[in-house]
């Protein structure tokens, strides 16, 4: 049994026996309505002082029934290839113990001993077939040049996988993974942040890598995806968002749902956390979240509270200049002035 594996299991007890009827949807839209408006949390609903140990242990478990988290990983690599100032090393992973994990890992050609590494994590958007090739390809709402180059310019590595349901493991569709994965107690957002969790075990044993020098990063779903990793991984020193800072609250409150992907949801969450509370568990590592201010995904009253409450726990651990939120007059996207701020934070904090 892990060390954690008792106060997981003591928070399990704790949370086994809930259910969601109709009464508690209207008591939580009406909790939401009074956080959005009032940009705090009823005092009978604030969870009690726990350390971030074990409110990370708790995090945890709520992503469902998960495979082993220290079941023995390794990898295949396929093949190389010299790319624009980089090389792009394709590998399969095996992670999890169910599906291979396709990935791709490009370093610096000119790279000697070890680098800082990042784990980007690639969006949704409807692109199924996509995934890492975002990384190496880039996206419409993504700057022009692909976060492969951008990273290894800086002389760091960087490792991008194919997330469930999405590039080379797009076999299934989101919606049915998504129902076949509950009836068996997992939770499909559950098993991808699970496997970017065992993608950052794989990433600290190559040799080129410091282990010490983590950062992750993304755009959307992988905005997203970068939080709760950061959150759940203290090795990760360096977060950076962009446009997927949303609090779950507002969203529920301004019945906006429909605007996240099914993969989005974990049962019994809003009964534990906040989106601030989640973030939270980052500090005082460095996190930079970028959002635009005209988009849907991510409504500006929710960023406000989340502003708010990170700039008061940075601030409480002595490091407010590791926590910053910039936001830009435009929808869900990357801005040229956004990418500038990234390549300096990473620079500053990695």
């Amino acid at each position: 049994m892990s060390p954690q594996a008792p106060a997981r299991l003591a928070y399990h007890r704790r949370v086994t026996d809930t259910t969601m009827g109709r009464r508690d949807v209207l008591r939580l839209a009406g909790m939401a309505s009074l956080v959005a408006s009032t940009g705090s949390t009823p005092q009978a609903e604030r969870q009690p002082a726990a350390s971030a140990a074990d409110r990370r242990a708790g995090l945890y478990t709520l992503m469902g029934d998960l495979p082993d988290r220290h079941r023995p990983i390794g990898g295949r690599k396929l093949r190389e290839d010299e790319r624009d100032g980089y090389i792009l090393e394709t590998w399969e992973l095996d992670l999890n113990g169910i599906e291979a994990v396709p990935a791709y890992l490009a370093r610096p050609r000119t790279l000697t001993g070890r680098a800082p590494a990042v784990v980007f994590n690639h969006s949704h958007g409807g692109g199924y077939t996509i995934g890492k090739k975002e990384f190496v390809d880039g996206r419409s709402y993504l700057q022009p040049m692909p976060y492969a180059k951008a990273l290894t310019d800086l002389g760091y590595v960087a490792l991008a996988i194919d997330h469930w349901v999405f590039g080379e493991r797009s076999h299934t569709s989101e919606g049915d993974m998504f129902k076949a994965m509950l009836w068996q107690g997992q939770v499909l957002w559950g098993m991808m942040v699970y496997d970017s969790l065992r993608a950052v075990d794989w990433l600290v044993t190559r040799a080129d890598v410091d282990s010490q020098r983590l950062a992750t990063l993304g755009i959307s779903m992988g905005s997203t995806m970068a939080w709760w990793l950061a959150a759940l991984d203290q090795r990760v020193k360096v977060t950076v968002d962009i446009c997927c800072l949303t609090d779950f609250q507002t969203l529920l409150a301004k019945k906006n749902l429909s605007a996240h992907g099914v993969y989005y949801y974990v049962p019994r969450l809003l009964k534990h956390f906040t989106t601030a509370q989640i973030n939270a568990l980052i500090a005082p590592r460095a996190h930079l979240g970028l959002a635009g201010l005209q988009d849907k995904l991510t409504p500006v009253e929710g960023l406000d509270l989340i502003d708010r409450e990170l700039q008061k726990v940075y601030a409480e651990q002595g490091h407010p200049e590791r926590w910053k939120l910039l936001r830009y007059d435009v929808g869900h996207q990357e801005t040229a002035e956004g990418r500038r701020e990234i390549i300096a934070f990473l620079q500053r904090f990695l």
